[in-house]
């Protein structure tokens, strides 16, 4: 819980929204990687929302309504 603690705000709170439970540690890469490329916050959560939703089509998680 500490490292979860630990994170950005904004990061922590997009977390408790997401989707797939995301480690601490993984968000806080993609999140230092992306600051370091200068991103802001907000872009920043968008590519994890496209990462997150990449993953969700992936791994199919959405029913197939014609079924």
């Amino acid at each position: 819980m500490d490292a979860y603690d630990r994170l950005p705000r904004d990061l922590r709170l997009w977390l408790s929204e997401a989707a797939l439970p995301w480690s601490p540690k993984s968000a806080l890469r993609i999140w230092s990687k992306s600051r370091a490329e200068g991103l802001s916050a907000e872009e920043i959560l968008a590519e994890l929302a496209r990462l997150e939703m990449r993953m969700l089509a992936r791994d199919n998680v959405w029913p197939d309504r014609a079924a």
